[in-house]
């Protein structure tokens, strides 16, 4: 992917993206680039870093700043849980759903 490294939103389909997302993330982190991924030509989502995307939320409104602080000291404090974990009760409920129809 032939992508200029510049502080420019750069615009890409969502095709090529999903191919080059690690780079995409990477610059977004790193170099804090931006990008405005389109379907069809339509702009329909965009990458930022996520220290930004926190301060953008956080300046919307004030709640979820409060939710991004308590949720980062609860990962500094190991009170998190992975998401397979957190998951695991959900699927074994699906799965017993789903062979009780068949």
């Amino acid at each position: 992917m032939a992508l200029r490294a510049s502080h420019a939103v750069q615009r890409l389909p969502i095709t090529k993206a999903r191919v080059n997302l690690g780079q995409l993330a990477r610059r977004a982190h790193v170099n804090k680039e931006y990008f405005i991924l389109e379907k069809d030509g339509i702009p329909v989502i965009g990458i930022l870093d996520a220290e930004e995307l926190e301060d953008y939320l956080e300046l919307r409104d004030a709640r979820v700043g409060s939710a991004i602080r308590h949720s980062n000291a609860d990962l500094k404090a190991g009170r998190v849980r992975p998401a397979v974990v957190l998951l695991k009760p959900a699927r074994a409920t699906r799965r017993a759903r789903k062979s009780q129809r068949s």
